[in-house]
């Protein structure tokens, strides 16, 4: 009985397939992730002094079945010395007492052993939880680093297969007969292994009905998912491979929810299989009737046709750029006195705009930073280049506003302040950031940090949104400009942009000339009216993709260009405004949004 790491000898394999035991079925190449067949499973399985790991119980026994393609590779069996005795009801039950570990090697041995055995596989076990944990507390107390192994549950995959018409419960004992184990389980470590390793292949046979080929699928079969979207996973059938847009759509028609993918059948599978905590999509798939699939070019393409698509139908299941018609503006208005008025439409009325800004919020605090650092007018009332209107308020006194109200400056000086601040909209952007730069030197130098904090931070969103418009405009400026990008595979994407919009896009693969395909594209691409202005994060979908490792110009009708002093060059306000995002979203104290509750504890019921 002493503890020995078996190889899977000739006769054992033989032995296993000369019984008939059970083998992985050959599925299809259009699998999702790893294919089943050609994934190594280790299903192990452990004796031990009591029934928790935290308990401080320790392992007695460890065996393993290493096999592939529903062939056995090798197997792993030892007893350990656990340093402590076993409780007498446990060596009733397994048979194995303190004499016999009393001479076994301890776990500090025998772990690194089945670790190196286990080494890039995926782990298996019924009641994973119980052999895992141990496994893990084991690894804790060596200072040894758990490998991160794959786990799957045959226990929890058995819940989800078979019903109660077939098996009263989901024990080993239980499983192996129905599945025909040639093993019957005994609650010694390597029997239990080997008939668990019946019960997977019996278990895989079973899923591979329901369209379960990939370990992604396996695992994800294991999670908690609606007999309504697993009964749609026949939706998914025929689906093409490569890059594009899918449409789930109700029995009517209506367009439910709409996405893109670098795969469309991967992506469509796992709203069926995978653990999807929205709650939303579990109802839509339940509503969903078809996917219709639109094959794309490459992802550029199919990312700026969801954006189009939900902007055109508004899916009641999307949200995120379903009503690009809500974008905030800030405007200089078209009076005497210009003053800045937050709007939601862009008009051709003769003003000067910034934007599209992303919330109101941001709009407002854009208009205040600039009020900071220029005396424009906030009031709304209609002033006279003739008269006075009426006495300044509060702010002409502390030198916020330069009083035209009462006459306190005129047209031609007020004309360059509003001139100053529509410039650094679009270009020179140092003589708005400098007064406001000025001021945080200031009150730094006067140790007033708080303050200075709020100067710097309404710096860094008057350079955010600057920026933001300048990168856009550039871009929209170009009739038309040609880019290609290696697809990885020696080919190249080819995307035609005009006013910053992508007109065409096309894919020469390896082999194919890409210049004709170039002139065919310009042939017959979109014809976009200059004066109309795309969607904003279309255009900034064409700027992350033209930004990408490896993008090229092919040619350009104008030059794409950026102002030389523009908000791009402040890099350093533009870091800090990441940063700050970042460390909003990760402290949950920062986000005020309501929490998705994973679960609803039972109501007690209350009785008279």
């Amino acid at each position: 009985m002493t503890g020995t790491a078996m190889p899977a000898a000739a006769s054992t394999a033989a032995a296993g397939t000369a019984m008939g035991a059970p083998q992985q079925l050959a599925f299809d190449v259009d699998e999702l992730g790893e294919p089943l067949r050609t994934t190594t499973f280790v299903v192990v399985d452990l004796e031990t002094t009591g029934g928790a790991a935290a308990g401080g119980d320790a392992i007695t026994e460890i065996g393993a079945v290493k096999v592939c393609g529903g062939q056995t590779l090798g197997e792993f069996q030892t007893l350990v010395n656990p340093g402590a005795p076993i409780n007498p009801y446990v060596s009733v039950l397994t048979g194995i007492t303190d004499a016999m570990v009393a001479s076994c090697p301890g776990i500090a041995a025998v772990l690194p052993a089945f670790l190196e055995f286990a080494r890039g596989s995926v782990l298996v076990a019924h009641n994973a939880p119980f052999d895992v944990g141990f496994l893990k507390a084991a690894c804790t107390s060596l200072a040894l680093p758990w490998p991160g192994f794959g786990v799957v549950d045959t226990a929890v995959l058995a819940r989800r297969v078979l019903t109660k018409d077939e098996v009263p419960n989901c024990k080993l004992a239980t499983l192996a007969p129905f599945f025909h184990a040639s093993t019957a389980p005994n609650h010694r470590a390597l029997a239990d292994a080997r008939a668990t390793v019946d019960v997977l292949h019996g278990l895989i046979a079973r899923l591979g009905n329901l369209g379960v080929r990939s370990l992604p699928e396996l695992r994800s079969f294991t999670t908690q998912v609606t007999e309504g979207q697993r009964r749609k996973r026949h939706l998914a059938d025929g689906l093409p491979t490569g890059p594009g847009v899918y449409i789930f759509r109700d029995a009517q028609g209506r367009p439910l929810y709409i996405g893109t993918s670098r795969s469309i059948r991967a992506r469509v599978r796992q709203y069926f299989v995978s653990s999807e905590t929205r709650s939303r999509m579990g109802e839509m798939v339940g509503l969903a009737e078809r996917v219709d699939p639109i094959e794309c070019a490459h992802p550029l393409e199919a990312q700026v046709r969801e954006l189009r698509l939900i902007a055109a139908h508004k899916p009641r299941y999307n949200r995120r750029s379903k009503f690009p018609e809500r974008a905030v503006w800030l405007k200089l208005t078209v009076e005497p006195f210009p003053r800045l008025s937050v709007v939601r439409e862009r008009r051709d009325d003769g003003g000067r705009y910034l934007g599209p800004l992303r919330s109101q919020r941001q709009a407002e605090a854009v208009r205040d930073a600039i009020h900071d650092a220029v005396p424009l007018r906030q009031c709304t009332d209609r002033l006279s280049l003739r008269r006075v209107v009426r006495a300044a308020c509060v702010l002409a006194g502390i030198g916020r506003c330069a009083a035209p109200c009462e006459g306190g400056v005129d047209p031609a000086r007020y004309a360059a302040l509003v001139s100053l601040v529509a410039t650094a909209w679009t270009g020179d952007i140092r003589p708005l950031v400098e007064p406001l730069e000025a001021k945080l030197a200031a009150l730094s130098a006067a140790q007033r940090y708080e303050q200075a904090g709020v100067v710097r931070d309404r710096i860094s969103t008057v350079v955010r949104a600057c920026a933001r418009m300048q990168r856009l405009a550039a871009l929209q400026a170009v009739a038309e400009l040609v880019a290609a990008r290696p697809d990885g595979e020696g080919g190249w994407e080819l995307s035609v942009v005009r006013s910053g919009r992508l007109a065409a896009a096309g894919h020469a693969r390896r082999g194919v000339p890409p210049w004709p395909m170039v002139d065919a594209l310009r042939a017959t691409a979109d014809v976009v009216d200059a004066a109309h202005v795309p969607l904003a994060e279309e255009t900034e979908c064409v700027l992350a993709w033209l930004e990408q490792d490896g993008a090229r110009l092919v040619l350009a009708t104008e030059p794409w260009a950026m102002p030389a002093y523009g908000a791009g060059r402040l890099r350093g306000y533009l870091a800090h405004s990441r940063d700050g995002r970042a460390r909003s979203a990760g402290d949950p104290l920062a986000d005020r949004r309501r929490l998705p509750m994973a679960a609803r504890p039972a109501r007690p019921r209350l009785t008279a």
